[in-house]
C-alpha cells in the first residue's frame, strides 16, 4: 500500500518561517517582508498548528529556534533555493551560457587563472565572469554560481568540495631568525596571522609541542599575499603558503627557522584549504555541473 503523501504547510508560512530563522526576530523578519510583526507571528502560529509542534523558544521579546526548527530550516532553505534556480532557468532560457565565479584572490592569481584557458577549450562558448573576494558571497544577492573559498569547510547549508590543502611554512627574515633559539620563542615574537582563522597559529604551535600564551597580538591579514609582504618587510613571523615560501626561501629573502614541512602530520581538519562552494541546486544547471566536474579533475596541489 502506497504511503499517504504528506500534506505540506502553506508556502507563505514557510517563507515567513525561513525569514524569522535567519533574523532570529519577528520584527526584523517583518521589516524584510514588509508586513507587521503581528502578521509574522500569525504565520508562525499557523505553521506550528499545521505541524503540531512548537518551533521557537520565546524569552520575552527574544526568540530562538529549537532543535526541530533548525532541522526544518535546513530543508526549507534548500527547497527555496531549488525553486529560485528553477524559476531562473525557465525565465532566462537561452541566456544560460554564463558562469559567475567568485574566487579567493590568492587562489585566482596563484592557481586558477593559468588553467581557465583549458576549461574554455572544452566549452568554448561559455561566458565566464570572475570576481574576487576573501569572504563567502551571498549567492543570490551577488548572482554567484560557484565560489572558491579558503577555510576549513563547514558551510553546512552549501555543497563544499575540498580542492587542495593550503600547507604553510613558518618563515621570517634572516634578521628576525637571529633572535630565535628554539620553538618556545614563538610565544614572545609578533606572529602574522590570518584574520579568517583564529585557530591556525594555535593549532600549529600545539603540533610543535609549544605550550603557553602568546605575548603579542601580532598583525592580522585578510589574504595570503599581504601576509607574505608583511613577512618580507620584517613585521613578524608568518605562516606562508608553500608555493610562496619556496620562492622566498630559494632567493634568501626569508628563512625557515624550524625547517620545512612543519604542518606535516597535522590532522587534516586542522589544515586549511581551498574549497569549491555552491548551493546544491546550482549543480542542476548542466553548464555549472560541467565546470564543477572540470574543477574536481584538476591537480591543484601540483605547483604551476
Amino acid at each position: 500500500m502506497a504511503e499517504r503523501p504528506i500534506r505540506l504547510p502553506p508556502l507563505n508560512a514557510l517563507r515567513v518561517f525561513d525569514t524569522v530563522v535567519r533574523h532570529r526576530s519577528f520584527r526584523s523578519a517583518a521589516d524584510e517582508l514588509l508586513v507587521t510583526p503581528q502578521a509574522v507571528s500569525q504565520q508562525i502560529k499557523l505553521l506550528e498548528d499545521s505541524l503540531g509542534i512548537e518551533l521557537f523558544v520565546r524569552k520575552g521579546r527574544a526568540i530562538e529556534p529549537n532543535e526541530q526548527a533548525i532541522l526544518l530550516a535546513h530543508y526549507v532553505q534548500s527547497a527555496f533555493e531549488e525553486m529560485a534556480e528553477g524559476i531562473r532557468r525557465v525565465t532566462k532560457t537561452g541566456r544560460r551560457n554564463r558562469i559567475n565565479l567568485n574566487v579567493s584572490p590568492y587562489f585566482a592569481t596563484r592557481y586558477l587563472l593559468d588553467r581557465l584557458a583549458g576549461f574554455r577549450e572544452t566549452m568554448p562558448g561559455v561566458d565566464l565572469r570572475l570576481t574576487t573576494a576573501v569572504g563567502l558571497p551571498d549567492f543570490v544577492a551577488d548572482d554567484v554560481d560557484v565560489a572558491i573559498q579558503w577555510g576549513y569547510g563547514g558551510w553546512k547549508q552549501y555543497e563544499a568540495t575540498l580542492l587542495m590543502r593550503d600547507f604553510k611554512e613558518i618563515c621570517c627574515t634572516p634578521e628576525i631568525a637571529r633572535n630565535i633559539r628554539d620553538r618556545t620563542d614563538l610565544l614572545h615574537l609578533p606572529l602574522l596571522r590570518p584574520v579568517r582563522s583564529d585557530r591556525l597559529w594555535r593549532d600549529v604551535l600545539a603540533h610543535l609541542g609549544v605550550e603557553g600564551e602568546m605575548e603579542h597580538e601580532g598583525i592580522g591579514f585578510d589574504d595570503a599575499a599581504t601576509m607574505r609582504r608583511a613577512a618580507l618587510a620584517g613585521l613578524g613571523i608568518g605562516l606562508i603558503s608553500t608555493i610562496d615560501a619556496n620562492e622566498d626561501l630559494k632567493l634568501g629573502r626569508l628563512v625557515a627557522p624550524f625547517g620545512r614541512n612543519i604542518m606535516a602530520g597535522m590532522p587534516p581538519d586542522q589544515v586549511p584549504g581551498f574549497f569549491m562552494v555552491l548551493p546544491r541546486a546550482h549543480r542542476r544547471v548542466s553548464l555549472i555541473e560541467a565546470f564543477c566536474v572540470w574543477m574536481k579533475k584538476q591537480q591543484w596541489d601540483v605547483q604551476l
